[in-house]
């Protein structure tokens, strides 16, 4: 067991373990640390505990000390950098003609190098716009592409749902969605109705499938026959949600058949199957003027 402390360097950011070392490091302390791109300011979200050596990265990084009042302020001087920072790289951007959207500039906390985020269609040549940048800030120069995903959780926003984006509030990592999720939850295949902001399938599809995922294994299929109080019946709807189904039930004394909605709980399967898993090579996705390139990103494993 290795003893490690949880630390976060941005808002709803990736959380990365270091060693407190003799260090007495409680949550919500702010700490400087050594990373990989250098000495970092980070907030401590998880408090000191022991982890097994296989939930960590080796070499594991050490916590150099707590924050002082002055290592504060130097992290609130160099945000204040970042956003003159952004604006001269604008400048910039515009005078060298670039295909290239500027998203965030980031400090390392001992100023040894400015990063700067960009997203773009392709690959763009922006070499010139380094010597440029480095002239300026008399300091290392980094430009790193970002993706979609990426760039809606550093701009934030409102999802389609009217709340600000799981991404940009809380989400510390992106988890893989894929388009088999929106079918096992009976949703639309509409791309306008599961996409995100970010244009790619929302990440709440990710929230709720296990869930789904246990109750379609004990949900029959339509046209299956089943045993229940009512009698014996055909299965003519289901519903994940209400985690029951609509039967056709045959009474045995050979009154009128009715229809009745039965819990799944309260049935027996006599023959058909269940509804299980789906094949996403058997998924048509609904197409209304949208463009063929949305749907192909869709059904991509973001």
């Amino acid at each position: 067991m290795v003893k490690v402390v949880g630390v976060r360097f941005k808002k709803a950011g990736k959380i990365y373990y270091f060693s407190p070392g003799e260090l007495q490091i409680e949550k919500g302390s702010s700490v400087i640390v050594e990373t990989a791109r250098g000495v970092e300011f980070g907030e401590c979200v998880i408090g000191s505990k022991e982890i097994g050596e296989d939930e960590i990265v080796t070499p594991l990084k050490s916590v150099i000390r707590r924050a002082s009042q002055e290592d504060i302020i130097k992290h609130r001087e160099n945000k204040e950098k970042e956003e003159n920072a952004f604006n001269i790289c604008l400048d910039k951007i515009q005078e060298h003609n670039l295909q290239m959207k500027l998203i965030d500039v980031e400090y390392t906390f001992d100023n040894n190098k400015v990063i700067f985020y960009f997203t773009a269609d392709g690959r763009v040549d922006f070499r010139e716009l380094v010597k440029d940048l480095a002239a300026i800030f008399r300091t290392r120069i980094e430009l790193r592409q970002i993706g979609v995903r990426d760039e809606a959780k550093m701009i934030g926003g409102l999802g389609p749902c009217g709340r600000a984006m799981c991404c940009s509030t809380y989400l510390g990592d992106f988890a893989p969605v894929s388009i088999k999720m929106a079918k096992e939850q009976n949703l639309s295949l509409n791309p306008t109705k599961i996409s995100g902001i970010c244009g790619r399938l929302m990440c709440c599809l990710n929230f709720e499938q296990e869930t789904y995922e246990g109750i379609r294994k004990r949900l029959p299929k339509v046209g299956s026959i089943i045993k229940s109080e009512y009698g014996d019946g055909e299965v003519i709807s289901n519903s994940v949600v209400k985690e029951s189904v609509k039967a056709k039930i045959k009474p045995t004394d050979g009154g009128e058949e009715f229809i009745e909605e039965i819990p799944i709980e309260k049935l027996r399967l006599i023959s058909g199957s269940y509804e299980g898993t789906i094949n996403e090579e058997d998924i048509k996705i609904e197409v209304d003027g949208e463009d063929e390139d949305i749907i192909k990103e869709l059904f991509k494993e973001n």
